[in-house]
């Protein structure tokens, strides 16, 4: 049976890096995560904010730029797999916890101020809610321009068949009997 380990990670980082160079001269980072989740709940119609607490390890050259560029509250997007360690405690019980392998980790968000953050490849959301986010390659940055560009679409006007539609129903054409044209099925341009 084919079996596929993969995990995709965006969130905050819970501490500093803790960065350890092996006795065979490899080096490890070890970061923390919290991922959050909201929702509404049903019964008491509250909004509920759920965290989840992620450990991560980072290894080789990639470990050595978290501990230089990464701090606690920096976001982080990290793509990996998910690792299951178990070990006996002092007392002699059973301990176990999943952890994630990092494959990649890309810097999210700028730690300066956002007039600072003005370097190429920078790029600024018009909502205040985001953080500039800044392209790391080629890849990163053809994904952000297509983000872009989706959102220019959401902001553009509707399509005429519908304000054509509009504009009948407002000159009380309800009696009558409206035709309408089907239209070819639902393409997004998201870049996945």
């Amino acid at each position: 049976m084919a079996s596929y380990n993969r995990i995709v990670l965006v969130g905050n980082l819970t501490r500093d890096p803790e960065y350890k160079q092996l006795a065979s001269g490899q080096g490890v980072c070890k970061l923390g995560i919290a991922t959050n989740r909201q929702f509404k709940n049903r019964q008491s119609g509250q909004m509920v904010q759920e965290v989840c607490y992620i450990d991560i390890d980072v290894w080789g050259a990639q470990a050595e730029s978290c501990r230089q560029y990464l701090q606690k509250g920096r976001g982080v997007l990290i793509e990996g797999r998910l690792k299951f360690d178990s070990w006996e405690d002092p007392n002699g019980n059973s301990r176990s916890k999943h952890s994630v392998v990092a494959d990649r980790v890309v810097f999210l968000g700028s730690n300066a101020p956002a007039d600072d953050a003005v370097m190429s490849g920078a790029t600024r959301s018009e909502d205040a809610d985001f953080e500039p986010v800044v392209a790391q390659n080629e890849a990163e940055q053809e994904l952000l321009d297509q983000i872009e560009q989706i959102k220019n679409k959401k902001k553009a006007k509707p399509a005429p068949a519908v304000e054509a539609a509009g504009k009948q129903a407002k000159q009380g054409t309800a009696g009558s009997e409206i035709s309408f044209k089907d239209q070819p099925p639902f393409e997004d341009d998201l870049p996945f």
